[in-house]
């Protein structure tokens, strides 16, 4: 699934069809295309992992879940798996197996902007006042929990216990102050650091315990296991990182 990083790539790749007009639209997504035709693409917003395609009236939201893609400007043939194009002057959109559902602008009012990790409005004061009332939510929920870290998926979760030294089935209560707080500011600093690893196609080679087998500070075996209520996979050392 893409995180919240991918998402801001996404989101600058499409950014040269903003103040385009929309000349067709097409694809097996289940809303009216139609309305859409002739109408100003006039921003595109992020949400965490989803992305919005601001008109005067409308929005359209896509998510890519845990499949999804998108290209720009191709050639396309008829494809089950296309679930909206849009055309314009000049190029296109396309986006495959993934959600796409159109929603009004005001929709736009109700999203908590300040939850998003990588956002400007971005509030750690209100991610905490979250945290402290989930004392019994383990760790690894908790970074993956969108109300709380929008953006957050399993690559920087596991990073980011690793950073701090935390294993993921620690309970929010039981961490001290500082170490909250370190969760809070690592969750922000790593989705930055996969940003810019992102842009140099680095990426992979600077995971120190996603998909590893051996820890790069003590050289013990690290556990592989699937963690809280989603069961997602976690790596961690017991060693350098603490059960709370």
């Amino acid at each position: 699934m893409p995180e919240g990083p991918s998402i801001i790539l996404m989101k600058e790749s499409l950014q040269l069809f903003v103040g385009k007009q929309v000349t067709g639209a097409s694809g097996n997504a289940k809303f009216e295309k139609e309305p859409f035709i002739g109408q100003t693409l006039l921003e595109i917003r992020t949400f965490g992992k989803q992305t919005y395609l601001v008109f005067d009236q409308a929005a359209i939201r896509i998510h890519l879940l845990m499949f999804g893609s998108y290209s720009i400007d191709e050639q396309t043939k008829p494809d089950q798996s296309l679930r909206l194009s849009l055309l314009f002057a000049k190029g296109g959109m396309y986006f495959y197996t993934c959600s796409v559902k159109a929603v009004e602008t005001e929709h736009l009012s109700t999203i908590d902007w300040e939850a998003d990790i990588m956002s400007d409005q971005w509030n750690p004061k209100k991610a905490e006042k979250k945290l402290k009332k989930n004392a019994e939510m383990m760790v690894c929920d908790a970074l993956l929990d969108q109300d709380i870290f929008s953006g957050v998926g399993n690559i920087i979760k596991n990073e980011v216990l690793f950073r701090i030294g935390v294993q993921p089935e620690s309970l929010i209560g039981n961490l001290p102050n500082k170490k909250l707080k370190e969760l809070i500011t690592q969750a922000r600093n790593y989705s930055f650091d996969f940003l810019k690893w992102k842009r140099e196609f680095t990426l992979k080679k600077h995971w120190l315990v996603h998909t590893k087998s051996v820890c790069p500070l003590c050289e013990q075996k690290l556990i592989k296991k699937q963690t809280g209520k989603g069961k997602r996979r976690s790596f961690y050392c017991k060693k350098d990182q603490r059960l709370y």
